[in-house]
């Protein structure tokens, strides 16, 4: 794997992005439809590994990197998720003229809407992969449940998930 080309397929995901999650619909796209180097399966395994460790929900990309490059592979996915933070400094800088203008204000409400549309349309199929049969669908509607009526952080669920799926697997 050329390391400079998985650099700009992250970073390009990474720059399009207003959060770490909203990068999924690109790198979905690419890793897995167009150039068909990760499954689904792998992806949410380097999803649920990026956001079990901590620091920022796109540490995920760094998985991405190690299962396609190994090591360097995954210090490339690091530098793609640390390039918008040092190219947000510029953007800050011009931000702070634009940001008390109301039509300013609204085109960056809209494209914070989209981007949410995109991770909807993203994490579907993703997880149409992971729900394998009706215990799984009850799992995941439990755990949407959680993440909508209460305030739990979205890693006590998902690690409450983990146990429940584990406790199901060793019941076996």
């Amino acid at each position: 794997m050329n390391l400079l080309w998985l650099y700009l397929l992250l970073v390009k995901a990474t720059l399009t992005s207003f959060s770490g999650m909203t990068s999924l619909a690109i790198v979905r796209n690419d890793f897995v439809l167009h150039y068909h180097l990760l499954t689904d399966q792998q992806l949410t395994t380097a999803i649920a590994a990026g956001r079990l460790a901590p620091g920022p929900n796109g540490v995920y990309l760094v998985g991405i990197g190690y299962y396609l490059a190994g090591y360097p592979g995954a210090a490339v996915g690091w530098l793609a998720l640390v390039t918008p933070a040092f190219l947000s400094i510029l953007l800050l800088h011009w931000l702070r003229r634009y940001s008390d203008r109301p039509g300013f204000r609204r085109a960056l409400d809209s494209v914070l809407m989209a981007a949410a549309g995109l991770s909807l349309a993203s994490a579907l199929p993703l997880a149409q992969d992971s729900i394998l049969d009706a215990r799984g669908a009850t799992l995941a509607v439990v755990a949407v449940a959680a993440f909508l009526l209460t305030k739990l952080d979205s890693f006590w669920i998902i690690l409450g998930a983990a146990a429940l799926s584990l406790l199901y697997f060793a019941v076996l």
